[in-house]
């Protein structure tokens, strides 16, 4: 599989794996290990994490399942997010701490929940009204120099949070972890995917299916992009439209990575298919107007 390159250091693959949901489904160990190889096979070796899944268990977890098999782990780029703070024995309501503190110490509990030394890449999960971008800047430099992590970004940054935090930073962003889809266009419409373009960062995409309602909503202007979407996996061979959905986001020239957050086999199968196909602009922006009566500016 093709690989994308956010620093001379930190490749991702085209298409990554996410882990948000792993807490709740209850997987045996041998079921996750199959799949696992499974997905290494077809090419993923981008795995997306967050301090905070599972209300801070998810990372313990795929470090559990994986206690032993470096094999596996030297295949893999770890990617994971700090920020999220949840209510419970420590903290009164949910959350955001980008503090120097909280970063750090964040940081070394993911390495040991993982059973990893470094990071590849780190990213804030969340803008914090309150940070101080000067002491996200001591963090980063920091973990960096102390070898903990190689690279940062950051997740749903509007642009002006994005370039206000950067202006203060030692280390170069690396990426923006958005939502995207053929039925979710909000970050192309608040300039977010333009500002990628502008520095040359490829965005990595949550939720790239809207979490199923692309398939299931009876909503007019969804089952319209449905509808479209067939006519376009007839066109070019595709077995499903969710191949033309992971394609729609691939065909973009930021060279968005689409986080997959299932652990059944033939549902991340399709986001590798859709690396072979390569929509026209036609078919492109077939699937933009198709939703909501988009307008070709």
């Amino acid at each position: 599989m093709e690989k994308v390159s956010l620093t001379p250091d930190v490749s991702l693959s085209r298409i990554a794996l996410g882990f948000w949901r792993l807490a709740d489904e209850k997987l045996s160990k041998s079921y996750f290990l199959k799949f696992i190889e499974e997905v290494i096979d077809l090419g993923i070796t981008t795995m997306d994490h967050a301090d905070s899944y599972g209300r801070y268990t998810e990372e313990a977890i795929f470090g559990d399942f994986l206690k032993g098999r470096k094999d596996l782990k030297q295949r893999m780029e770890f990617v994971s997010k700090v920020s999220l703070v949840y209510p419970g024995k420590h903290a009164r309501v949910k959350y955001y701490d980008n503090s120097k503190d909280y970063i750090i110490k964040q940081v070394e509990r993911s390495l040991k929940k993982l059973d990893i030394d470094q990071l590849d890449v780190l990213l804030l999960h969340r803008p914090d009204w309150l940070q101080d971008p000067e002491e996200v800047a001591l963090a980063f430099d920091q973990l960096y120099n102390e070898g903990k992590v190689k690279s940062f970004g950051v997740s749903n940054y509007l642009p002006s949070q994005y370039r206000a935090l950067e202006s203060y930073l030692n280390q170069s962003l690396v990426t923006n972890q958005i939502q995207c889809s053929a039925i979710d266009y909000e970050n192309f419409e608040n300039g977010t995917i333009d500002l990628c373009m502008e520095k040359r960062i490829h965005p990595m995409i949550w939720s790239p299916l809207s979490g199923g309602e692309l398939f299931t909503s009876q909503e007019e202007n969804i089952k319209k992009v449905r509808s479209v979407m067939e006519e376009i996996a007839e066109e070019i061979g595709a077995e499903s439209i969710a191949e033309v959905a992971y394609a729609w986001l691939l065909r973009h020239p930021s060279k968005m990575i689409p986080i997959v957050g299932s652990y059944r086999i033939d549902y991340v199968k399709p986001a590798v298919k859709a690396l072979d196909y390569q929509l026209t602009n036609e078919q492109w922006y077939m699937i933009w107007t198709a939703y909501k009566g988009h307008k070709v500016p």
